[in-house]
């Protein structure tokens, strides 16, 4: 495994890169669009190929890299299920698994300091968002913060991980690189409670001031997602039109996917499964395999559209996507296929 913790010196921000080995795949959890350029060169230099990038929650003090990447590098995009951000390509649940190769990482609801706040257990560390912090804890008074779900999220989930169990937090002011959830049980001062109430006073009276990106960051980061007057520009069809094209028989259906997803709430009949990055490494490699009439569909939208513009280079195919994905397939009372 290949891993490596990055800082941002202006907002105090750990970014972590994690590949699964060399010439493999690699995945990125909390970028600043500012180290994006950094971020492609270090990739480049540890020959691994970046397919996808998380961020912990919607952060309040820098604007976040995830959309960038995805431009860059035809990336998915992942948060937790409980974000109202747009950028996301790939929802996940609690306790959902996420797949790189053959290293796995495990999505956690650890609300709190965000109502979307989600950390990430991979083998023997548990990347933690804001959640939890080296000797300190996430706020809890903005973006819909709750101190009593703070609580809750680190003594009742995070706490009850094995006491080795490595502490990487999405932020520190400190010099402070790394921890234990064992340390942090007995040297974080806002862990030596006895109740959830004495945790609340503590959090209550924090009278942090609002960090200075705040006003601009947090909506920049709640759209940075590929809307759907973008998805239409690159052959994008509503409902209505792509159904069409499906009864015509003329075109491959093809379902971007991964298999958990499509596991929770089933596909388009007679599609094939062909996950994102691998339909976009076999139509690279090998694109006379497909049919020439191509329908692409993912979870909103966001994949598709990156595929389909890779495929419009091709001047021999013909393909199309559908506009917001599965989920607008369901909204409009479409059937599916479990």
């Amino acid at each position: 495994m290949i891993f490596r913790q990055l800082f941002d010196s202006v907002s105090s921000t750990y970014t972590y890169l994690i590949g699964s080995r060399a010439g493999g795949e690699a995945l990125i959890i909390d970028p600043v669009l500012e180290k994006v350029d950094s971020y492609i060169k270090l990739l480049e230099q540890l020959d691994v190929k970046l397919v996808k990038v998380i961020d912990t929650h919607i952060h309040a003090d820098h604007i976040s890299g995830i959309a960038e990447l995805r431009d860059r590098t035809n990336c998915i995009t992942i948060m937790g299920d409980a974000t109202k951000a747009d950028v996301v390509s790939m929802r996940v649940a609690d306790n959902e698994v996420i797949k790189l190769e053959k290293l796995e990482l495990k999505s956690l609801y650890t609300p709190g300091h965000t109502d979307d706040s989600f950390s990430f257990m991979m083998n023997d560390r548990i990347f933690s968002g804001d959640t939890l912090l080296i000797r300190g804890t996430g706020r809890t008074d903005f973006q819909n913060g709750d101190p009593y779900d703070s609580y809750n999220s680190i003594f009742e989930r995070l706490l009850k991980l094995p006491e080795n169990t490595l502490l990487y937090p999405a932020h520190d002011y400190n010099g402070n690189t790394v921890s234990t959830i064992g340390e942090e049980k007995k040297f974080n001062p806002r862990l030596q409670v006895n109740s959830a109430e004495e945790y609340v006073k503590i959090m209550n009276n924090l009278n942090l001031s609002n960090p200075k990106m705040m006003d601009v960051a947090v909506p920049a980061n709640q759209q940075l997602g590929i809307n759907h007057e973008r998805q239409k520009k690159i052959n994008g069809l509503d409902v209505d039109a792509f159904n069409h094209k499906i009864k015509s028989e003329e075109y491959q259906l093809i379902d971007l996917r991964e298999n958990n997803e499509i596991k929770k709430i089933g596909t388009i009949k007679n599609s094939i499964n062909i996950p994102f990055q691998d339909f976009l490494d076999s139509f690279k490699n090998n694109s006379s395999k497909f049919n020439k009439n191509l329908l692409l569909f993912c979870a909103i939208g966001e994949r598709s559209t990156l595929a389909t513009q890779v495929i419009r280079s091709y001047d021999i195919f013909n393909s199309y996507h559908l506009i917001g994905g599965i989920k607008e397939w369901i909204k409009k009372e479409m059937p599916v296929q479990i």
